[in-house]
């Protein structure tokens, strides 16, 4: 008989995962933000992204608890399989439209010119009369359903193989509808919202193993993943190091914020947008290297918080901008008529899922007159 010994990664595997998760991070991070200065002016109300006042803010952290810890106990009471089965069937249909919405903008620059494109429209109303009322009304065309192929595909992918790769396609596509598509309506709000996480990480963390438990135990694309054991096994590798959603959307929807309040100032800088972006590399850059000291999992938020916060914060003292900064309203000088948010994303602990909020917003789309890059 012959003892299975533990996996340990070599230096450069290490490096190699923990390097490519920064990096997968940062994509939707970037392109989430030049993307939601844009967003609001789609003529598809769908694209319209959603409002998080300081009272959403104030609530949001109570609200992740409790489904945090209702996982936690679905997972001690039901058996794992068939939960897992069932959000693979629901993640299955939100990663197709958040992955689908991802590519328009791509799939509109290198979609060949001779090619007809039709233009269709999904609508459902209720009444008649003055009363009719619309439920749904999307309008998409041609490059939307090839978008939607290609996405199905993944789907599929994802669904047969739970493929490390598709995971993370569809990961960054949730995260990157999630940066575009929520916004804070202030800075105030915005700190509100990073300080309650704040808390709700640590605690979630440190004083349980109730968020690990739930992070290894979720068989969602709900966090971002690369094997630390490709270098022995190549594509089939199994040993991962991992990042949730949470820990790059909620930072991200406060770059985005920082970088529409940089258009605001009509300087032609982008000052506070690449202050924080540093700051989030910054942070994560801390996360990683104390959790690889210290040998134990870390709480993203306690590091990427105060950055992302602190550094812009810095800024605006030593340009004498602060007062702008506390005082610029997202939802009145950009989009003048956003939506406030009505639900939140189910979120998961440290991985935090977008579902509920792609419900509205991941869904094929009318082309934009002029896509964000």
């Amino acid at each position: 008989l012959s003892e299975k010994r533990p996996f340990v990664a070599t230096p450069e595997g290490t490096a190699l995962a923990y390097g490519s998760l920064v990096f997968m991070a940062l994509l939707p991070i970037f392109f989430g933000a030049l993307r939601s200065v844009n967003c609001g002016k789609s003529k598809n109300s769908s694209d319209m992204p959603e409002t998080i006042t300081g009272r959403d803010a104030a609530r949001f952290p109570i609200i992740a608890s409790c489904t945090l810890f209702g996982l936690y106990l679905f997972f001690k009471i039901f058996s794992q399989e068939y939960i897992n089965l069932l959000l693979s069937m629901y993640f299955f249909v939100l990663g197709i439209l958040a992955l689908s919405h991802t590519m328009s903008p791509f799939m509109n620059r290198i979609f060949p010119a001779n090619i007809p494109i039709k233009q269709y429209q999904l609508l459902f109303t209720q009444g008649s009369g003055e009363t009719k009322e619309e439920i749904v009304n999307y309008e998409f065309d041609t490059k939307d359903m090839i978008c939607l192929v290609i996405s199905t595909v993944v789907g599929v992918w994802y669904i047969l193989k739970k493929h490390w790769i598709a995971n993370n396609l569809f990961g960054l596509a949730f995260a990157l509808n999630g940066v575009e598509l929520l916004h804070l309506n202030n800075v105030s709000t915005g700190c509100i919202l990073l300080g309650g996480l704040f808390v709700y990480d640590v605690f979630w963390v440190f004083g349980t193993n109730v968020m690990v438990t739930v992070a290894k135990s979720f068989e969602a694309p709900i966090k971002l993943v690369f094997p630390q054991d490709l270098f022995e096994k190549g594509l089939g590798a199994n040993q991962f190091a991992m990042l949730g959603l949470g820990d790059i959307v909620i930072p991200g929807i406060f770059i985005a914020l920082l970088l529409r309040f940089d258009v605001s100032l009509k300087k032609n800088t982008r000052t506070y947008f690449y202050t924080s972006f540093l700051a989030y590399i910054f942070g994560l850059g801390m996360t990683i290297w104390v959790m690889h000291t210290f040998k134990h999992a870390q709480p993203a938020l306690l590091y990427l918080v105060p950055a992302c916060i602190g550094f812009p914060v810095v800024v605006a003292l030593l340009k004498g901008e602060l007062t702008e900064m506390f005082s610029y309203e997202s939802s009145e000088e950009v989009l003048p008529h956003t939506p406030r948010l009505t639900h939140y994303p189910t979120v998961s602990g440290s991985p935090a899922s977008l579902a509920n909020s792609m419900q509205s917003s991941s869904s094929p789309r009318r082309r934009r007159n002029n896509p964000p890059m």
